[in-house]
């Protein structure tokens, strides 16, 4: 059987239970408690077993501790999907919204996501949803504009007249 990993020299069994009750995080409170057991002079399974975990996990625990201290205890955040553009891609799409397109070599008057899509896809060979496009764009600063709409049938001229205020109620 191995020996098992020591803890740092530098806390001791009341700090740590200082720190669980100082924690914001429940995780991180009840794994510093874990170790504190072990500090105590607890058996790794005694801590476990109040931790509610198994063995290898309180072994993680030590390891990550040993390394980084307390802060190492906390639930990191997930790294996520990588981005499917890279730089050089990301930055050839500003450039060309901010170009705006040409309509005989792009066929279309003004962007919209699908054909910006189409154009990455013509252009790097990658593929991409129209949702995620406009996540592309938004991350580089872009908002979406649209012209305020405006009814087929609406009379400029009243509209001017309503606004000059020539068109006063009699009282």
């Amino acid at each position: 059987m191995g020996v098992a990993i020591g803890l740092r020299d530098d806390f001791d069994a009341a700090g740590l239970r200082l720190l669980a009750r100082a924690t914001k995080s429940a995780n991180q409170g009840r794994r510093l408690l874990a170790l504190a057991e072990i500090y105590y002079g607890g058996s790794r399974r005694d801590a476990a077993r109040i931790s509610g975990v198994t063995l290898q996990i309180v072994r993680d625990w030590v390891v990550r501790f040993n390394a980084r201290g307390p802060d190492g205890l906390l639930d990191g955040k997930a790294p996520g999907k990588p981005s499917l553009l890279n730089d050089a891609q990301r930055q050839a799409l500003a450039d060309i919204v901010e170009s705006g397109p040409i309509p005989a070599i792009h066929g279309v008057v003004r962007w919209r996501l699908i054909d910006l899509a189409r154009w990455l896809h013509d252009e790097f060979g990658v593929s991409l949803t129209e949702t995620t496009v406009g996540r592309e764009l938004k991350k580089l600063g872009y908002v979406k504009l649209t012209a305020r709409p405006r009814h087929h049938a609406q009379n400029e001229s009243a509209m001017e007249d309503f606004k000059t205020g020539a068109l006063q109620p009699s009282c």
